[in-house]
């Protein structure tokens, strides 16, 4: 009698990853409806206040805060601080773009000195070979180089409010199809996990 081969496993949504999903999209659909009822400045303070809370509950429940949300964080803190004591709106919407530039170059920078960083943020979800790791951190570096550019032009070219529906309905969405389109990579590259 041959032996079956083992059947591999999809990767599981757990509760946990649902929690860190709804902490990092919280803060901005907090931003989208304070804005759509009182406008940017407000919509911004309370975009800071509800990344403060998020943050919190994350380090309460999960354990730890995972370093693209903190990061993420420190920047709303500070641009939104200086959109609110400057009142001055550009400096909340400059954020994404500094923000997309910086992981793509860290994951870029990364990458030529011989360290793939998306493994710290993906490596206890996939095992992937070394080269897939590779290949997925150059998608994502360039993905979110895509999303800089977008980010500048949607906020230079058209209203507030149609930029901060972008970030929710646009942004969100492009996410998700992204990786999801990176499914096929996890499985061309899948290792064994290490015992």
């Amino acid at each position: 009698m041959s032996e079956q081969p083992p059947i591999k496993q999809e990767p599981e949504f757990t509760p946990q990853q649902l929690v860190k999903m709804l902490l990092e999209l919280g803060p901005l659909v907090v931003f989208f409806i304070v804005n759509s009822q009182l406008g940017i400045f407000w919509g911004t303070g309370w975009f800071m206040v509800a990344t403060i809370i998020a943050l919190a509950t994350s380090w309460r429940i999960v354990g730890r805060i995972p370093i693209m949300p903190l990061v993420s964080g420190a920047c709303i803190l500070v641009f939104g601080g200086l959109t609110l004591l400057l009142q001055d709106e550009q400096f909340i919407k400059l954020k994404p773009t500094i923000v997309n530039v910086l992981f793509a170059s860290l994951l870029l920078g990364g990458l030529a000195f011989g360290q793939t960083f998306i493994k710290i943020a993906f490596g206890e979800v996939f095992h992937l070979t070394d080269e897939g790791w590779r290949v997925l951190t150059v998608r994502w570096a360039l993905f979110f180089l895509v999303l800089a550019i977008l980010n500048e032009i949607v906020w230079r070219y058209f209203s507030t409010d149609f930029w901060i529906s972008f970030k929710v309905w646009g942004v969100l969405p492009l996410t998700m199809a992204f990786a999801i389109a990176q499914i096929s990579i996890v499985r061309r590259y899948e290792a064994a996990p290490k015992a």
